[in-house]
């Protein structure tokens, strides 16, 4: 999967954006064929905001934001909102059985 980083008005340290690839590629492993993933961080005075936007193939896109003082906090409040999105993805009948089958 590729992992596309955009910042905007923003200086984004290395160990953020290793941590942000760290998590995508963990979330990417429960994606059905993800493709890419776009994460974008933006500062607007006071207020940071991280966005996720997950492309798996032939399906819609996942988009996810997170909003907080610094980036760490906005990037896990992203992260989290994802998780809950790929929870709800539909599944194809071949891994829903093979998820019933392995508890």
């Amino acid at each position: 999967m590729e992992v596309i980083f955009h910042s905007h008005n923003a200086v984004i340290s290395e160990r953020l954006r290793s941590r942000a690839e760290a998590s995508i590629r963990k979330l990417g492993a429960r994606a059905p064929r993800p493709v890419r993933a776009t994460v974008r961080f933006e500062q607007d005075g006071p207020t940071r905001r991280v966005e996720i936007v997950m492309h798996p193939s032939r399906r819609a896109p996942l988009v996810s934001n997170g909003y907080a003082r610094t980036f760490g906090p906005a990037l896990s409040e992203a992260v989290h909102n994802l998780e809950a999105q790929l929870a709800h993805v539909k599944r194809t009948p071949k891994t829903a059985a093979r998820a019933i089958s392995h508890p």
